[in-house]
């Protein structure tokens, strides 16, 4: 079959694009430059909301058994432990993946590729994108591979190859932002001692060192900024001397060793026309709370679902413009917050100082024993807060819950949402006339009985949710009103499958 989307990049972005366009049955083709994925790759989080996905997805349990959750964070300053952050179950009754998960990216993208060649997809390595053309048709791009240039006709394009992005580029789209100044490292190594599955950060002026656990090699991800002395072609040697007394830590082994800058930009627009950009491509952040691979998980989500209804006409292409306004308002704020964030960490001044030498341990303890504050920190980490009031997709509130939000987590009522469509929660009885709406409309509806536990998560007795596909409630009908519902079908030339 003709190829319906061209995803160029198979970073963690384009792989989980391209599993959710597959799944669906959509013909996809993937290329990237590289020989194979990633050997030098520094994300290590994945948060619960990327978990949650991937549950959707069916690998959920997969990732986590190659991946460690961190049980803690130890902070340090000037080399001695000045505070304790528990993260076990920090997230109990917000998600079924309460923790921070590490897992390199490395290690990620091949368990992506293995999932998508089970989808029948192989990427194309070795293999870039020369240039492309876009008309009300379609997508015309040529692709060079060993020397040979290849015609790829598609449907739609997706630019999810990075920082360095030919398609951002060709789409002429700009990418404001910065470059901090300083040099970062990134290296796997074998540490004298006994294994743990905490996270060790270092904070000091004008400096940061991270360290967490590598499941698949024993190993320990050191991420960091290069000192200020550091040689021009820079080897582990370059930072072992202030390294180790600061994270306290002796090593043995290194795997490999690689330094990278760091950006903090957004693009103008995510969509030209037939083209899209996502990830990196559209968005590059600070390393403050691990956010960047999941935010690019998220975005090709967010696509994925929206592409196939168009391709199958089960929407209007009006449906697509829906992206853009929903990722970029976050990727806006993301990079804004993360940007503060990291600056105050490493600052020089008296705020940079203050916080890392009197707030943040003392912060730490308070957070250990408060639980609020704790659930206020997983939300935030984790992604589950991400919602879109302000799409035309979203309407409605009922209870806590308002259209465009998560649909939250309570008992099984995530196991539906493994049939990557719509449908119609109801948490209590459904009532004859919405019953009888979803019949005709093919959608299909799952009524839980009333429990307290429901309640505690902000959803109403009694009230509709209808869930999209990327299982973020569309509307919040506090009284199960069929006209709301029947008005968004129409909106958008919904097609709903009974097979769902």
């Amino acid at each position: 079959m003709a190829t319906q989307v061209l995803i160029v990049g198979a970073g963690p972005t384009g792989l989980v694009l391209a599993i959710a366009l597959a799944r669906r049955g959509v013909v996809v083709r993937i290329v990237d430059h590289n020989s194979g994925p990633g050997q030098a790759s520094r994300a290590m989080a994945v948060h619960a909301r990327t978990l949650e996905f991937y549950r959707q997805l069916g690998f959920a349990d997969a990732v986590i058994n190659q991946g460690i959750p961190i049980e803690s964070i130890h902070l340090r300053e000037h080399g001695q432990d000045v505070g304790q952050l528990p993260l076990k179950d920090i997230g109990a009754g917000l998600s079924p993946y309460p923790f921070v998960l590490a897992f390199p990216q490395d290690d990620h993208e091949r368990l992506l590729v293995a999932q998508l060649q089970a989808e029948g997809v192989q990427v194309e390595w070795n293999t870039e994108l020369e240039s492309f053309t876009q008309d009300e048709w379609g997508v015309r791009a040529v692709l060079q591979h060993e020397g040979d240039r290849i015609a790829c006709s598609s449907a739609y394009l997706c630019g999810c190859d990075g920082a360095r992005s030919r398609v951002r580029d060709a789409l002429q789209l700009t990418f404001t932002g910065g470059t901090y100044d300083h040099l970062y490292y990134v290296a796997d190594v074998h540490t004298a001692g006994p294994p743990n599955h905490d996270l060790v950060a270092h904070l000091a002026a004008h400096s940061f060192a991270l360290m967490l656990p590598v499941r698949s090699r024993g190993m320990k991800r050191l991420i960091g900024i290069l000192p200020p002395d550091a040689p021009p072609d820079p080897d582990f040697e370059a930072v072992r001397p202030t390294l180790e007394p600061l994270l306290g830590i002796s090593v043995e082994q290194v795997n490999w060793f690689s330094t990278y800058r760091v950006h903090h930009r957004v693009a103008a627009r995510f969509r030209v026309g037939r083209c899209f950009i996502a990830g990196d491509a559209a968005h590059i952040h600070s390393p403050a709370g691990g956010q960047g691979m999941n935010t690019g998980i998220g975005d090709a989500i967010n696509l994925a679902w929206k592409l196939a209804h168009v391709l199958q006409d089960r929407a209007d292409a009006a449906l697509l413009d829906t992206y853009e306004a929903e990722r970029i308002v976050f990727a806006r704020k993301l990079v804004a917050t993360t940007d503060r964030a990291f600056q105050m960490m490493v600052s020089q001044g008296a705020g940079g100082q203050l916080l890392r030498e009197w707030l943040l341990p003392h912060l730490f303890p308070v957070l250990s024993g408060f639980g609020a504050a704790r659930r206020t920190l997983f939300k935030t980490l984790s992604q589950i807060m991400i919602h879109y009031p302000d799409s035309p997709l979203s309407g409605g509130r009922a209870g806590d819950i308002i259209g465009g939000d998560r649909l939250p987590w309570v008992a099984d009522n995530f196991r539906p949402l493994q049939s990557l469509d719509w449908q119609l929660h109801v948490y209590g009885q459904a009532t004859p006339q919405l019953t009888a709406a979803a019949q005709a409309l093919h959608l299909p509806l799952h009524a839980w009985p009333w429990t307290e536990a429901a309640g505690h998560t902000g959803l109403l007795e009694d009230a509709a949710y209808l869930v999209r596909p990327d299982m973020h409630v569309a509307l919040a009908l506090p009284r199960q009103e069929t006209d709301a519902l029947q008005a968004l079908v129409a909106r958008f030339q919904l097609r709903f499958s009974s097979d769902s």
